[in-house]
C-alpha cells in the first residue's frame, strides 16, 4: 500500500490557536518532508513569519480570527479547521491522551450546523461505490466487536434492568457544557434541559443517565443537580463504557453527542434535540432540522463519510498516516493493554489526573505575562 500524504501538509503551515503542548499532541498528523511549521498568535505574527504563498493555515477549532481569514481570502490561502473525530484514543483528551484520528476541514467544523462542513458536504454529495460501501460494514463490525467509541478507558459491564415495569429503557447522554458543540449546536439547551424533556416526553420509561467522562474527571463542567437527577433519572451510570450503556437501553436520547452515532451503529433509535452530524439524514428523530440535508442515507453510508472519508488517522504504535483500519486494529492492542497491566493502567489515569492540574496552575501563573500552555 503506498505511503499516505496529504498536500495540505506541503510548504509553510500557520497554526492558530495552538499552544506547545497541543501542537505536540498532534504534530504527526501534518507531516511532510520539509515542510515548515509555525505557531501563531494572531495575522502580524503570522506574516512576520513568513505567510504567503504556498501557505497553509490551520486553526484548532471554531475560534474566529477576523484579520487572518480575511487575509486568507484575499490571497486565495486555504483554512483548516481541526477538531477531534469520532474514535480517538483510550484515555481522555482533556487528560493529555494522544488523539489517533483528527477531523481536518477545509469548509468548516462538523459539530457546527450554521454552516457546511466537508462532513456534510461528503454525507450531501459523494457517490458511495460498493467497494467503499462493502468496506464501511467490516469497519462497523469492527468497532462493534471491539466496543469502540471516542474514548475507550472504561470497563465492559452489563447493567440489569426489570424491565416489567417501564415501557422501554432510554439512555440520556450528558455533554460538556461549555463545549463548542453545545454552543453552536443544542440551541441554549443544556443536560439539565435534555433530561427534564425525555422525562416529560417518556413518563413509563426506564431512563439512564450517563455523564460525560470529562466532566466525571473534574476537567470541564456539565454536572446536574442531584434534584433533576432524582427526579428524571432510575440510575446514572458513571464509570462504565458508553458501549455498555448502549447496549442495555433501547433508545439513546442526545443533545448533539457522538453516543448518538455510536449508538446507531449499535442498532438502536437515536433522538436528537440539538443538530448533531449525524441528525437530518433519516436516521434519527429529530426535533430541530437543517434544511441544507436534504439527502436521505443509508447508515453505511453515514459510517463511509463519518469513519473512513472524513478523518485522518495515525498509527497509535508508529505515529505514522494509515487508514482506519490499521488504527482500530493498534487502538484495540493499546485497549487491552490499559485493561490488563495496571501497572501500565496506573500510569495512564496518573497522567490524566496530574496533567490537567498542572496546566490550570501554570495557566494560572503565566496569564499576566499573556502567554499559553
Amino acid at each position: 500500500m503506498p505511503q499516505l500524504s496529504y498536500p495540505s501538509n506541503e510548504g509553510k503551515l500557520y497554526f492558530f490557536n495552538f499552544s506547545p503542548w497541543r501542537m505536540m499532541q498532534i504534530d504527526s498528523f501534518f507531516y511532510a518532508p520539509n515542510n515548515q511549521k509555525f505557531i501563531c498568535k494572531d495575522l502580524d505574527d503570522a506574516l512576520k513569519k513568513g505567510l504567503g504563498e504556498n501557505s497553509n493555515i490551520f486553526i484548532y477549532g471554531i475560534v474566529s480570527f477576523p484579520k487572518v481569514q480575511e487575509y486568507a481570502k484575499e490571497h486565495n490561502l486555504p483554512i483548516y479547521r481541526i477538531e477531534d473525530a469520532f474514535i480517538r484514543s483510550v484515555a481522555l483528551g482533556s487528560g493529555f491522551a494522544k488523539p489517533y484520528s483528527l477531523g481536518i476541514d477545509s469548509r468548516g467544523v462538523y459539530f457546527n450546523p450554521e454552516k457546511v462542513s466537508d462532513l456534510e458536504y461528503l454525507l450531501q454529495n459523494h457517490t458511495f461505490s460498493n467497494d467503499l460501501i462493502s468496506r464501511a460494514k467490516v469497519v462497523k463490525e469492527m468497532v462493534i466487536a471491539s466496543k469502540f467509541s471516542k474514548y475507550n478507558h472504561l470497563e465492559h459491564v452489563q447493567l440489569k434492568i426489570n424491565r416489567e415495569k417501564y415501557s422501554k429503557v432510554i439512555l440520556v447522554t450528558g455533554q460538556v457544557e461549555d463545549d463548542m458543540s453545545i454552543k453552536y449546536g443544542a440551541f441554549g439547551l443544556n443536560n439539565s434541559d435534555l433530561l427534564q424533556m425525555v422525562k416529560k416526553k417518556n413518563p413509563n420509561a426506564y431512563i439512564i443517565y450517563k455523564p460525560h467522562p470529562d466532566v466525571l474527571s473534574g476537567n470541564r463542567i456539565g454536572n446536574i443537580s442531584k434534584e433533576i437527577t432524582d427526579k428524571c433519572a432510575n440510575k446514572i451510570v458513571s464509570n462504565i463504557s458508553i458501549d455498555s450503556a448502549i447496549k442495555a437501553s433501547d433508545e439513546v436520547h442526545t443533545l448533539t453527542s457522538g453516543a448518538g452515532f455510536d449508538a446507531l451503529l449499535r442498532g438502536k433509535k437515536v433522538s436528537t434535540y440539538g443538530i448533531p452530524f449525524y441528525a437530518g439524514w433519516g436516521l434519527t428523530t429529530d426535533y430541530k432540522a437543517c434544511k441544507r440535508r436534504t439527502r436521505k442515507v443509508s447508515l453505511d453510508e453515514l459510517i463511509a463519510v463519518a469513519l473512513i472519508l472524513y478523518p485522518r488517522y495515525i498509527s497509535p504504535k508508529t505515529l505514522k498516516f494509515c487508514e482506519v483500519e490499521q488504527t482500530l486494529i493498534e487502538l484495540k492492542e493499546e485497549q487491552d493493554r490499559y485493561f490488563n497491566n495496571r501497572w501500565h493502567r496506573y500510569r495512564v489515569d496518573f497522567k490524566s489526573y496530574i496533567l490537567p492540574r498542572a496546566r490550570k496552575t501554570i495557566r494560572a501563573i503565566l496569564k499576566p505575562f499573556k502567554l499559553k500552555i
